[in-house]
């Protein structure tokens, strides 16, 4: 029972950032239909990002919150610079080539961040140490239990916002339907500016709280976006609530097959959880039922 349990807090804190990632390519799927797979580098520069200004001698909850808004203007600049004159074009760029020009934008972000903070592995010290809690036989730090009420308090703050504020409620309205928004004077394209933000933040906001347990690279966004993406397919692309079950399932399956069946399989398994949802659930365990009159 130990074991499980110890195996259980690994994937639910694990998990925890998946969904905050998942999240990040819900928020700005809804608002484009467009998948940014730079969303794994915004994760990797809230840890490299707190790193460094940590060992520039600023105090942690400075450096946590230049770590998070940071990010967030570069997620800006990739709508504005490359997203936004894409669709602006003559011919008005397809939704696939808006993906391609995520992938090219976290191929930059991430050749800067090898170039200006190198290749090594980093890592900060825990929030509140790094003691370990015994519950049940098995141990949980204390970081741990960052990750988890980060997250949850994410969650409760996006659910606010989308229900008691206007511009959460204009980026729902976009979601929903694009030109009926565009029609009653809803600005589509401060929305999708608005969502890039968020969604950095977000994805920056995972890594600092995650990065205490397992340290950052320049490249761990690669596999922590992928998963993440895995996370909001697999709970239903576009469902909130999805998102952060399609994480939290992710992780928990992900730390049981490292520990019940073996760590070098630990990165596949996401992948083939993936092919099983949707064999049988094609629009995740949360999307939308869709019916088509013939």
């Amino acid at each position: 029972m130990s074991q499980f349990l110890q195996f259980l807090f690994s994937g639910v804190t694990v998990g925890a950032t998946y969904a905050l990632a998942a999240l990040g390519f819900t928020l700005i799927y809804n608002a484009s239909n467009v998948i940014n797979f730079a969303q794994g580098e915004f994760i990797m520069l809230g840890g490299m990002l707190t790193v460094y200004f940590v060992n520039a001698g600023l105090p942690l909850p400075l450096a946590v919150a230049l770590a998070i808004a940071l990010p967030a203007v570069v997620g800006m600049l990739v709508e504005k610079l490359a997203i936004e004159p894409a669709k602006r074009s003559s011919q008005g760029a397809e939704v696939v080539s808006l993906i391609i020009i995520t992938i090219g934008a976290s191929l930059v972000i991430r050749g800067v961040v090898q170039v200006w903070l190198g290749k090594g592995t980093h890592a900060f010290p825990a929030f509140s140490g790094s003691e370990p809690i015994a519950i049940g036989g098995a141990t949980l730090l204390p970081q741990s239990l960052w990750v988890l009420g980060g997250t949850a308090l994410i969650v409760v703050a996006l659910w606010l916002f989308f229900s008691r504020s206007l511009a959460g409620k204009a980026i729902l309205a976009t979601s929903y339907n694009p030109l009926a928004a565009q029609l009653v004077g809803i600005d589509t394209q401060w929305v999708l500016l608005v969502s890039f933000a968020l969604s950095a933040a977000l994805g920056a906001f995972g890594g600092i709280l995650l990065t205490p347990i397992t340290m950052t690279s320049y490249d761990v966004g690669i596999m922590l976006g992928l998963k993440g993406f895995v996370a909001a397919v697999v709970g239903g692309l576009g469902s909130g609530l999805g998102a952060v079950a399609g994480g939290l399932l992710v992780g928990i399956v992900e730390a049981m097959a490292a520990g019940y069946i073996s760590s070098a399989y630990k990165d596949a398994v996401p992948f083939l959880l993936i092919f099983v949802i949707l064999f049988f659930l094609p629009r995740g365990l949360f999307g939308a039922k869709i019916t088509e009159r013939v």
